[in-house]
């Protein structure tokens, strides 16, 4: 739905994303070609509440708005110039993922409601809208208490790196309590920083970590990406 009376500042166009400052979070997104962009916040219960961003500088449009807090869910619908043969292909009944979104929650349907598109016509428009079909993007709290920890700041030339999946490198050890096994919690047991150091390791490169989409035909077999891309 569109909330006219929502309050929301002019904000500034960078940093880019969603910028939660301990008062409000300010939104930004580039877009060269959009007419208008509406910030679209989703509830709990997945009621939709549309806030149109006031300004555009350097074809960055952004907003703060104060009343946004970490945890809120959140995308963008781009009103603009529909025209695939010039690779444009605005369409505000999609939902946009934020490219700069640092949280994501839930995952694609694939379904025809995600394309701008109809099945079998890929030059024409598919206006059926995408939102129940979409992960969310998420702001986030940036603020942590790292306590004493403090990055080693080793000299490349000396780092070894070791890549690691890490369920695939815990979950199966006999050494590690089964409630860990296959977690973050598992690749710092001393176990495996044992192993680890006693192999000359210096760092840990882990994947995947980010959010990832798991392509149509794996979910129809029941499959995943293990590693995050195929």
């Amino acid at each position: 739905m569109n909330n006219p009376e929502a309050e929301i500042w002019p904000g500034k166009a960078y940093p880019l994303g969603a910028c939660y400052d301990g008062f409000g979070t300010n939104f930004a997104v580039f877009s060269e070609v959009a007419q208008k962009v509406e910030l679209c916040l989703f509830d709990a219960d997945g009621t939709e509440t549309r806030v149109t961003l006031p300004e555009v500088d350097g074809f960055v449009w952004h907003g703060y708005l104060p009343t946004a807090e970490p945890g809120q869910r959140y995308g963008y619908r781009v009103h603009g110039p529909h025209d695939p043969a010039l690779g444009l292909r605005c369409n505000p009944t999609k939902l946009l993922l934020d490219p700069y979104a640092k949280a994501i929650d839930g995952h694609f349907d694939w379904e025809q409601s995600l394309f701008g598109y109809p099945f079998g016509n890929p030059d024409g428009r598919n206006d059926d809208d995408s939102a129940h079909a979409m992960p969310k993007s998420v702001v986030i709290n940036p603020y942590f208490d790292w306590g004493v920890d403090r990055p080693p700041h080793r000299e490349y030339a000396d780092t070894v790196i070791y890549e690691a999946h890490v369920k695939g490198l815990t979950q199966t050890h006999p050494d590690i309590p089964d409630a860990i096994r296959g977690t973050y919690s598992a690749i710092a047991h001393p176990v495996i920083i044992d192993h680890l150091t006693a192999l000359g390791a210096t760092a840990i490169e882990l994947m995947p970590v980010h959010h990832f989409a798991n392509d149509s035909v794996l979910i129809e077999r029941g499959l995943s990406n293990y590693w995050g891309y195929n």
